[in-house]
């Protein structure tokens, strides 16, 4: 019996077994609620599909079939509210176990999912609304974000849904899924129909509405198979937020189209023992997580836990410190694979499975893309030369994964694909044998005195050194170079600044990379500004940066 991803996605492979080349293909009205979810819940009836654990301990198990159930009585609630195909509806669900049922009945009535983080603020929700004309919010009553929807979305008819207790003006989605039918008739959609919108953590310029169609879930079969490295009957545990496109990667449709399950830990505050006592416990099989949780889970004694399940680790999001990758396989055997892609497009590059992880490396480019490195004019640069990551494309066709636009924005949208390739904006070289190195994004490239400098490659230096715990290295504006580089630095317990620790960090740079990389200015801080999906947020510190020049140059204090 083949499985069911096997009806939409397929490998060419070479004589030396390597993928070559993935061909995908789907019917006009493919829907993954229906055509995926719901045969599994025949197919895979009584199997795991989702497992639910609260930091107290609560845990609740759904199998496929429970995910039918639930997610018909679901969209059938929706539909009894008022909402139709074609709505917008936000979530702002955070961990809770209905963010998956909900999810999946927004695309089984054909209404539009727009995942959302709990930390924005009421003007994030408030633009959010407005710009995606949202008819419905649901919401968990938690961390004020009732009291932020409500004032966000003041004067304007908007559905407002909550999950938890009581909120006044506020319907109770558990309460309204009870009382609804769980025999739901298919809503006619179409595969091209539009079916979420992620918005871009903003961390250059303001966010923008990413809009994906019912064929994305596709583009992620590849990224749970083989850079995942998810199997039948495992349990995959990503770390993210619901708001973030990373839980559409890790959470949400590839795990499932491999028959496996998906660990959802409902945590307010992370702690590395608690999460390294989760994997033990619930014998988690593969472990995604953004680089900033590898570095406390390698202060901690690995010792005290028994982790023989777990087979694949992986991260992206932000480049992976040399020191800490190094220190999890020492504790644990296993190696910690990156990967890259974005929230327009799903995994572009990654070190697989069957792959040899390079140092410094993000990886190979996905067979499921014609990947190049070009320079200005869009040419492709030679080995080890720096140029943008871009797609290129068969006439022009947009590949699968690739976002079908960005809300009211087109002329945006058109500069993606100037030279009739998809630009990343991303810069990058290339070796002779395929690896990637990231160098960073175009606007965190600092050029100083003719030489351009990537962020990631000297913060990865600074990692190793035994007093700092995190860092962010940005531009910061010099008369005489143009730029400088500065290092704004979090430093480890038992460290601190003696008046000559930047000095010693200056020098540790220039011993371990060619001399115009080190950081001219070094500045420490308790902590450093992140986007709502983890990322460093180079560009809030640049900002920063600008305006107390600005004020010093006016002279106010």
């Amino acid at each position: 019996m083949s499985e069911i991803y096997e009806k939409y996605y397929s490998e060419i492979i070479d004589e030396n077994g390597k993928i070559v080349k993935i061909e995908t293909g789907y019917p006009d009205d493919f829907n993954f609620a229906y055509d995926v979810m719901d045969t599994l819940a025949v197919e895979m009836s009584d199997r795991t599909a989702l497992v639910h654990k609260s930091a107290e301990g609560l845990e609740r198990r759904f199998t496929f079939s429970d995910m039918k159930r639930l997610t018909d009585k679901t969209a059938n609630a929706l539909l009894d509210a008022g909402l139709k195909k074609g709505d917008s509806v936000m979530l702002l669900l955070k961990r809770r176990f209905e963010f998956w049922t909900s999810i999946l009945a927004i695309h089984k009535i054909g209404a539009v999912a727009i995942p959302t983080s709990h930390m924005v603020s009421v003007d994030d929700i408030r633009e959010r609304v407005i710009k995606a004309d949202v008819k419905a919010v649901i919401c968990a009553n938690s961390e004020q974000i009732c009291t932020k929807v409500s004032d966000a979305v003041a004067g304007r008819k908007v559905i407002k849904i909550k999950v938890g207790d009581p909120f006044i003006d506020f319907l109770d989605l558990n309460e309204m899924t009870e009382k609804a039918s769980d025999k739901l008739e298919r809503i006619k959609t179409k595969a091209s129909d539009n079916m979420s919108m992620f918005f871009t953590s903003g961390t250059n310029g303001s966010p923008k509405a990413v809009i994906h169609d019912h064929s994305y879930p596709i583009a992620h079969i590849y990224t749970a198979k083989n850079w995942h490295g998810v199997k039948k009957g495992g349990l995959h545990l990503t770390v993210a937020d619901s708001g973030w496109a990373k839980s559409s990667w890790g959470k949400l449709y590839g795990q499932w189209f491999m028959g496996c399950a998906i660990m959802v830990y409902d945590y307010e505050q992370f702690y590395a023992a608690d999460m390294l006592k989760l994997l033990q416990d619930e014998k988690i099989t593969s472990f995604c997580a953004p680089p900033t949780i590898y570095k406390y889970l390698v202060l901690e004694d690995f010792s005290s836990y028994d982790l023989f399940a777990l087979e694949c680790v992986t991260t992206a999001g932000e480049a992976m410190p040399a020191e800490v990758s190094e220190k999890f396989t020492k504790m644990t055997g296993l190696t910690v694979r990156e990967g890259f892609g974005q929230t327009e497009t799903a995994l572009q590059i990654c070190t697989a499975v069957d792959d040899t992880a390079v140092p410094g490396s993000i990886g190979k480019g996905s067979p499921l893309y014609n990947l190049d490195v070009v320079d200005v004019e869009g040419r492709s640069v030679g080995p080890d030369e720096e140029g943008e990551i871009v797609i290129r494309t068969e006439e022009g066709k947009r590949p699968i994964g690739v976002l079908k636009g960005y809300l009211d924005d087109d002329e945006l949208y058109k500069e993606l694909w100037y030279g009739g390739i998809y630009h990343t904006n991303d810069i990058a070289t290339r070796d002779k044998n395929g690896n990637f190195f990231y160098i960073g994004r175009n606007d965190d490239v600092i050029k100083s005195s003719g030489y351009r400098i990537g962020p990631s490659e000297v913060e990865d230096i600074l990692m190793k050194h035994p007093a700092v715990f995190e860092c962010a290295v940005t531009a910061y504006p010099s008369k005489r170079r143009g730029y400088i580089v500065k290092a704004t630095v979090v430093l480890n317990k038992g460290f601190s600044d003696d008046g000559k620790l930047a000095t010693k960090l200056q020098e540790f740079v220039k011993q371990n990379a060619a001399i115009y990389k080190y950081p001219r200015m070094i500045v420490f801080a308790d902590s450093i500004p992140h986007t709502v999906n983890g990322k460093i947020n180079r560009a809030a510190i640049r900002a920063a940066d600008r305006k107390a020049l600005k004020e010093k140059e006016s002279g106010r204090p």
